[in-house]
């Protein structure tokens, strides 16, 4: 098959070649073809790169994943009509012969800097920007108050505050230790 990769994690091994080459990088960020059920598209390109559910469900979370880099136009070509017959859009991005030396990371939306290369790679990402509830807020979701359940209860009784509820009869003291054998020495 075109796209077979030869890790068990399948996702992190379609970047092979990732090295920054001239070429064309392919990828992908789960956008369907108009007109063209979702679920079936998963299920092709789940078929075509060999990956479970879990695993679809990542290259279908709208993040920009680049699925091959440094291929030729040719070999780029392949990708993306392997990936359009499975019912997807992809794009090919031309990379640079050398990454420019002293080109700064984007800054994040928010002004905050990355901490590392790792986190600069996420920099682009578009995420939903969750707001923080104010102190003491109520989190939980709305409960719906349910009718009692008609159970009987009429067999079962309360012993009175205090009482021992171990269930052992009252046991005779033991017998208290021979020591007839026993003497003082001076």
């Amino acid at each position: 098959m075109l796209l077979k990769a030869n890790s068990n994690d399948r996702i992190t091994n379609l970047r092979q070649g990732s090295e920054k080459m001239a070429g064309f990088e392919v990828v992908f960020q789960g956008q369907v073809q108009p007109g063209l059920d979702p679920a079936q598209v998963r299920a092709r390109i789940g078929q075509l790169f060999q990956v479970d559910e879990r695993q679809v469900e990542m290259l279908f979370s709208g993040r920009r994943i680049v699925i091959k880099s440094g291929l030729d136009e040719q070999a780029a070509q392949r990708y993306r009509q392997a990936i359009e017959r499975a019912g997807a859009q992809c794009e090919l991005v031309p990379l640079q012969e050398e990454p420019p030396a002293a080109a700064p990371a984007p800054a994040p939306a928010r002004g905050v800097a990355p901490r590392d290369e790792f986190m600069a790679a996420f920099v682009d990402v578009q995420a939903p920007d969750f707001p923080l509830a104010e102190p003491g807020a109520d989190m939980q979701d709305s409960y719906t108050d349910h009718p009692p359940l008609n159970i009987d209860l009429s067999a079962f009784t309360l012993a009175p505050p205090g009482t021992d509820l171990d269930q052992r009869p009252d046991l005779p003291p033991p017998p208290a230790p021979d020591t007839s054998h026993l003497r003082l020495q001076d």
